[in-house]
């Protein structure tokens, strides 16, 4: 009897994720392992400093491990269940030892460093150059210069790094799932709007009660963020707000599922690993591979933070005044979990803006049809459905082809936009399916295609509406639509720095906050809301109103993030294993500085905080606003222009294509920053666009 075919080795254009199942999994790591081991002996004993002869090979492999690996994790996070757990838990041991004797290989580190040297060096293009250097680089920072104890040392690091963050995302997963609160009385959930309802009434539903309705109940609310957004913002039942937001911050903090442990290791082990590498800490091997240093940005976050400070403050005392004029708090009693309930109240007084009334103006169908015509205004491509041309894992996933001024295939994505608690990790992302580049032509003559996946957590559909979306909800979609577009539209040819690929991280967050602002320009933002059962457009006095919130409580939004960008800094370069300092007493530390209300004294934030512990951002959440200063600056570029002008906003649109989304990691990100605009970064137009006072910070 033939040998069962495994779908995860097959040579497929697009994965067949319909039929990958977690059995798949340990035969097709066993096989797929021993070719790559196998591919790599032969390309170390015949390697040359030539492109054919070592960076073709080098790719190929890199590229087979990638995808394969890319989308076992992928369903890892769109798909969780235990059988796929116990999989990946049993081939990462040696997926993490096969990709350090590939980044420890002597022979492929020394042919490249041979390159470097050789006479041939200067006639090298950018691209190429550039990956030379970075593979280098990244050798030494992958252990490839250490004594064989200290290699074995280091290599045994990785390995328990890769499995303690693997660890850490299912234990905020698990406990996420954890907490269920049952409301049967409709006053202890009043003020909550229909969506929510709608929602809590569904997840009554598939927990056993049979009879559950929006209108009149049983209620499950979760931790989940459309849930916990709903109650912070909308919840009039104080004592509610305050056990949902404790459950919150206190997630993954205790019981089968803390990440204290957890987290107390991967700082400990990752300043070991810096240590063996001659760093002082983990944060100098972060910014290795970055555009800032650690003084540029931590004087980056305090220079933010104190053109917050004093705006963050008026924040709360109106907040704190119309609490206590509606006799709903006593005086200096306004706690963490009133902050966004009273913030919604205050932005529907402010502006006569309720953002739950404007959900049926931003309907799923109508935000992406916007969209779509914006990046077709803007980089000349056509975004069209194409399901049923690629597999899915879930019957909600949209798949749609990018096709450019001619009418020709550039790229593919999918689209997963919807909460589903049980088995999706929480936030929202782009990752990578497949990246361009011309080692892997089909037919030797055009690159392969690049294909991504967008991944949301809004609201689903309820019935018979499509799913209506808060403004944020509509930010996070263009927010990660424009990481796509720079993955989707390289023109890089060199898929070692194609897309977003060898792109300084502290640089990857600029196309992404910069398709941001274009949910704030008013005919962009006329375009997409459109009512979704009427079609009649936002009205216009709604759309100024909206635009004027821009800048809402801007200084406290701002705090929030620099508590993260800053705890982040402070534990990879001050936290000593077993010290005096805890990790929460450095973020109580921190919260002193960037909190105006103080942070509960059990505030375990940090144990679900996967940015660092379980993604690629430790020593690097600045990153954030690092890239929010390129982002705005390329913004203000089309405002310069005239945003009503036509002409001009598709001539800038165009050199924003050829320059920030088609070099990918070609060019360093300055240089192309300074292409695209003339002139080096200015934080002007971000201070102005969050209405923060002026400072001296720089990008």
């Amino acid at each position: 009897m033939a040998a069962e075919r495994n779908p995860l080795l097959e040579d497929f254009v697009f994965p067949p994720f319909d039929v990958i199942e977690p059995k798949h999994i340990r035969p097709a790591f066993r096989s797929l392992l021993a070719k790559l081991e196998s591919d790599l002996v032969e390309l170390e004993t015949t390697v040359e400093p030539t492109w054919p002869k070592l960076v073709e090979p080098l790719e190929k492999i890199i590229d087979r491990l990638s995808v394969v690996w890319g989308i076992v994790n992928h369903l890892n996070s769109v798909k969780d269940s235990p059988e796929l757990r116990s999989a990946i838990e049993e081939v990462q041991p040696g997926k993490v030892e096969f990709q350090l004797r590939l980044g420890q290989s002597k022979p492929i580190y020394n042919a490249f460093r041979a390159i470097r040297e050789s006479s041939d060096w200067e006639a090298l293009s950018d691209a190429r150059k550039r990956i030379v250097e970075a593979q280098i680089k990244e050798a030494v920072l992958n252990g490839v210069s250490l004594e064989d104890n200290k290699r074995e040392y280091f290599n045994e690091i990785q390995q328990e790094l890769e499995k303690l963050s693997q660890k850490f995302e299912e234990n905020i997963l698990d406990s996420t799932k954890q907490f269920e609160k049952l409301i049967t009385d409709k006053k202890d959930i009043e003020g909550l709007p229909a969506t929510a309802l709608a929602m809590a009434a569904e997840m009554a539903l598939s927990k056993g009660h049979k009879d559950a309705t929006a209108e009149n109940g049983p209620w499950v609310l979760t931790l989940d963020a459309p849930s916990y957004r709903s109650v912070m913002q909308h919840a009039q039942n104080r004592s509610l707000r305050e056990e949902v937001y404790r459950s919150y911050v206190a997630r993954a903090s205790s019981g089968d599922y803390n990440n204290t442990p957890i987290i107390a290791q991967i700082l400990k082990l990752k300043l070991e690993k810096a240590k063996l590498l001659g760093y002082n800490n983990y944060a100098e091997v972060s910014m290795e591979m970055k555009m800032a240093t650690i003084n540029k940005a931590e004087e980056l976050i305090e220079n933010l933070r104190s053109a917050s400070w004093n705006a963050a403050i008026r924040d709360m005392e109106d907040l704190e005044n119309l609490a206590k004029a509606e006799d709903a708090i006593e005086a200096n009693d306004l706690k963490q979990w009133d902050i966004n309930f009273w913030g919604e109240r205050l932005r529907e007084l402010k502006y006569d803006i309720n953002e739950e009334e404007l959900r049926p103006f931003f309907s799923l169908p109508k935000v992406i049809n916007g969209l779509f015509n914006l990046a077709k205004m803007l980089f000349e491509i056509d975004v069209e459905p194409a399901d049923g041309l690629a597999p899915v894992w879930n019957e909600d996933v949209k798949f749609y082809c990018v096709k450019d001024s001619l009418g020709i295939p550039i790229a593919y994505f999918y689209f997963d936009p919807y909460a589903r608690p049980s088995e999706k990790r929480g936030g929202a992302w782009m990752d990578v399916v497949l990246g361009r580049g011309r080692t892997f032509s089909r037919d030797d003559a055009s690159p392969r295609l690049p294909i991504a996946h967008i991944v949301c957590n809004q609201t689903p559909p309820m019935g018979d509406k499509p799913s209506l979306m808060t403004f944020r909800e509509v930010e996070a979609v263009f927010h990660e639509f424009g990481h796509a577009l720079q993955h989707m539209l390289t023109k890089q040819d060199e898929s070692l720095v194609s897309g977003t690929r060898g792109i300084e991280w502290d640089a990857v967050e600029l196309p992404s906050q910069f398709m941001e602002n274009w949910c704030y320009q008013r005919d962009t933002l006329m375009s997409i809301a459109k009512h979704y059962e009427t079609g009649e457009s936002l009205p216009e006095e709604t759309c100024l109103k909206l635009l004027l919130a821009r800048t809402f409580r801007a200084g406290s939004l701002m705090l929030r993030q620099l508590r993260y960008a800053s705890v982040d800094l402070e534990l990879h370069t001050k936290y000593i294993p077993d010290g005096s300092e805890t990790i929460y007493d450095i973020d109580q530390r921190v919260g002193r500085r960037t909190n105006v209300i103080p942070l509960l004294p059990e505030d375990k934030f940090l144990c679900s905080f996967s940015h660092i512990f379980a993604d690629k951002y430790a020593a690097g959440y600045y990153s954030y606003q690092w890239a929010e200063v390129l982002s705005y600056d390329a913004f203000s570029a089309f405002e310069e222009a005239g945003l009503d002008n036509v002409k001009a906003v598709k001539e800038l649109g165009h050199k924003f294509r050829e320059t920030i989304l088609a070099v990918g990691g070609g060019k360093s990100p300055d240089q192309v920053f300074v292409e695209f605009r003339g002139r080096e970064p200015s934080p002007e137009a971000m201070l102005r666009y969050t209405g923060l006072s002026p400072v001296t910070a720089e990008a």
